[in-house]
């Protein structure tokens, strides 16, 4: 078998298991393909997720512990936080500039609309319930855990991130008085080294995995391949303003960000990110694909692990450029499809809406849904209008979870040219001695 990279190996499978899951949902087979192939891919997804929390919690205390300066952590952080709010309120921008451009919804049919509201009327209801008992402010609130071991077992990165920030503050501040102090911060890095070291292991599964994964999305879809194909044609509109507006920022934004303000060309980091847009495709979660995220940048790129380890995962949890933008094109579609037009002042409000509402979202398949509620709300949209986007959200959930990743990572390529800390061709984990490719598929 012929040694390829590891980023042929996930796109082999990703179409093999488009055409799999395709095949068996047109010959009746979408059943065994969610019993017997759907395991895998959980599977994988779950070995992702099982190193995710503990990667957050050792390279971000690691990291901060080891800058010894409280002035260039509040840089690094500064600029951190700035990019990501500009970018995603840059892309809520993109995406609502090209929906009123395309005007997609003003041409559904009453019938299609009727039968949309009917088909998901109840999962709509169940997100507007769901989203009942979020709020911006207990978003924000929520970033300071009351107790940080439930954060970590519970998942919630973003309280994760606050309560490694705060523990390797200390630990700066602890090193000043105290001898010895810096061992600990050596075990901290030798922890995040040795999750390094599991992704390595994990990814080699990777190529069946996203098999698995998109096997599984296709056949569960297309379940019912006539009725896909309709909701396909009357829902198209909206489903390539999304992907459209998705490209052009990814395309325009970010290559203007890497050209502007760092040296790494275009061409370098596109195929360094393969991997993980891949990755980020397939699961559908930034969470998820935060270990593979941090693997490319730093030795795809050469960002350095002091930036890496505070910027990307502090992204996965904050970014959320894919989503918000996601969120600008569904309230206007929504809008258009029951004849609500929304003037200047209201899309205002949905900019500056979706922008916060994505501060703290979580990283997972599905969760744009409840934050999208939140928007509708702010501009008198009725709720039950998510019902006509449902059908086709988990393929756009997808789309968009790419542009989060990327925009993590290109966030994390600016901050590091700006401290001088990316060094192209170089890996910055302990014990390596220069890049190395990813390992082959058994």
């Amino acid at each position: 078998m012929p040694k390829l990279a590891m980023h042929w190996w996930i796109l082999i499978g990703l179409v093999a298991g488009v055409g799999f899951g395709y095949v068996a949902a047109v010959t009746g087979h979408s059943a065994f393909v969610l019993t017997f192939v759907d395991p895998f891919g959980k599977l994988f997804l779950n070995l992702l997720k099982m190193i995710a929390v503990p990667l957050v919690l050792f390279s971000l205390v690691a990291g901060v512990a080891s800058l010894n300066d409280s002035g260039k952590l509040g840089r690094i952080g500064g600029k951190s936080i700035g990019l990501y709010l500009v970018t995603t309120a840059i892309a809520i921008t993109v995406g609502l500039l090209v929906v009123n451009m395309f005007g997609p919804g003003t041409g559904l049919s009453p019938e299609v609309r009727e039968k949309l509201l009917v088909a998901y009327g109840q999962t709509a209801a169940e997100q507007t319930q769901r989203a009942s008992q979020v709020s911006i402010t207990d978003q924000l609130l929520g970033i300071v855990p009351t107790n940080p071991f439930r954060a970590l077992a519970d998942s919630e990165m973003l309280q994760v991130v606050f309560f490694a920030l705060m523990l390797g503050i200390a630990l700066t501040s602890l090193s000043r008085r105290v001898p010895g102090t810096d061992h600990v911060v050596k075990v901290f890095q030798l922890l995040s080294d040795a999750i390094i070291e599991m992704v390595q292991l994990i990814m080699k599964l990777a190529p069946i995995g996203v098999f698995a994964l998109l096997a599984s999305v296709v056949a569960d879809l297309g379940s019912d391949p006539a009725q896909l194909a309709e909701l396909a044609q009357s829902l198209g509109g909206y489903m390539g303003t999304v992907v459209l507006a998705l490209l052009l920022h990814y395309l325009l934004v970010y290559t203007a960000m890497l050209k502007l303000f760092t040296r790494v060309p275009w061409r370098t980091f596109a195929k360094a990110m393969l991997p993980a847009q891949l990755l980020a495709f397939s699961s559908s979660s930034s969470a998820a694909t935060l270990p593979v995220t941090i693997r490319s940048v730093e030795q795809g790129i050469g960002v350095d692990e002091e930036v890496s380890s505070f910027v990307l995962p502090l992204g996965a949890t904050i970014n959320m450029d894919g989503t918000g933008l996601y969120q600008g094109v569904a309230a206007v579609f929504i809008a258009n499809a029951l004849g609500i037009h929304l003037d200047f002042g209201q899309q205002l409000q949905i900019v500056l809406t979706a922008a916060l509402a994505s501060i703290g979202t979580a990283a997972v398949p599905g969760v744009g849904i409840v934050m999208l509620v939140i928007v509708l709300r702010q501009v008198n949209i009725p709720e039950a209008g998510i019902a006509l986007i449902l059908a086709v959200d988990r393929p756009l959930d997808m789309c968009r979870t790419v542009l989060n990743v990327t925009g993590d990572a290109t966030v994390a390529t600016v901050v590091a040219s700006s401290e001088g800390l990316i060094h192209a061709g170089e890996r910055h984990h302990a014990g390596a001695s220069g890049p190395q490719d990813p390992p082959a598929a058994p």
